[in-house]
């Protein structure tokens, strides 16, 4: 009576973990930049206010020379928390404004990715149009 072999054998086992090493390699890197992406999103969100605080300002004072941080409704600027080091907000010329954020030098930050929002006003009475530029774009952060 012949018996049955049961299992696998050592060169399928072998080929299992290469497919496996191969994934890991690809995922872990991309999984690293994922996180540093969402981490990252504070010091998005953390621009909000300023840039509501400038298009109000805007509006009201008809030029973005007159809009400041902690002038005509403009907020103050942001000092560090969690993974923002810095915000601040800064005049231009009448007709643009410039928000600059820092991220912290936490959580896989160097504490040198900035993020800047260039605000530029065609003509009283038009939107605030918004480039966004930095160090946060070359990385894919932002």
């Amino acid at each position: 009576m012949q018996q049955v072999q049961k299992g696998f054998t050592l060169i399928e086992l072998m080929i299992v973990v290469a497919i496996i090493g191969i994934l890991a390699a690809v995922a872990v890197p991309a999984y690293q930049t994922y996180t540093l992406k969402a981490r990252f999103s504070e010091v998005v969100s953390a621009a909000a206010p300023l840039k509501l605080g400038l298009e109000i300002c805007f509006q009201e004072q008809n030029s973005l020379a007159a809009c400041t941080n902690g002038a005509n409704g403009v907020p103050g600027a942001i000092t560090a928390s969690g993974n923002v080091l810095s915000g601040a907000v800064g005049a231009n010329g009448p007709l643009t404004a410039q928000i600059t954020m820092t991220a912290a030098n936490v959580n896989g930050f160097a504490g040198t990715e900035t993020y800047i929002l260039t605000g530029t006003a065609a003509a009283i009475g038009r939107p605030i149009q918004w480039a966004k530029t930095g160090s946060c774009v070359g990385l894919g952060y932002c």
